[in-house]
């Protein structure tokens, strides 16, 4: 298992990326696909068709979300930590991504970079 953490600069407010990665209408917007999700604890959520999917652990409106990501068979929760920190090219995001398998690290740093944040700056760059 492995952890991976990095930081982002995302050009829009962090109340705007809160509402980026929690409303799905948003969330359909920057990422081309359907998408479920709610700001309540407990919930479950699906992202890209159901490529990504977990359960909502924690929200902070603006500021942070946690989430766990389901890997199957895998026998240690692998926790999503994304906290948003105002910045004065817009927002820092932090990401803290906890026991990602082993085989599928390389797959999920460049989903990361590539897939997730990277279109979430296109989006906000337009």
């Amino acid at each position: 298992m492995k952890d991976f953490k990095k930081y982002y600069i995302i050009p829009a407010t962090p109340d705007e990326v809160y509402l980026a990665l929690t409303n799905p209408l948003t969330i359909e917007l920057w990422t081309g696909d359907s998408a479920t999700m709610s700001t309540e604890a407990g919930s479950e959520f699906s992202m890209w068709d159901g490529s990504i999917v977990g359960k909502n652990i924690e929200f902070e409106p603006g500021k942070k979300i946690v989430q766990q990501w389901y890997f199957d068979g895998q026998p240690e929760e692998s926790i999503v930590t994304i906290k948003l920190h105002a910045d004065k090219a817009g927002t820092s995001v932090e990401l803290r991504h906890t026991n990602i398998p082993d085989e599928s690290y390389d797959d999920f740093v460049d989903g990361w970079n590539n897939s997730y944040f990277d279109a979430l700056i296109d989006f906000y760059n337009g």
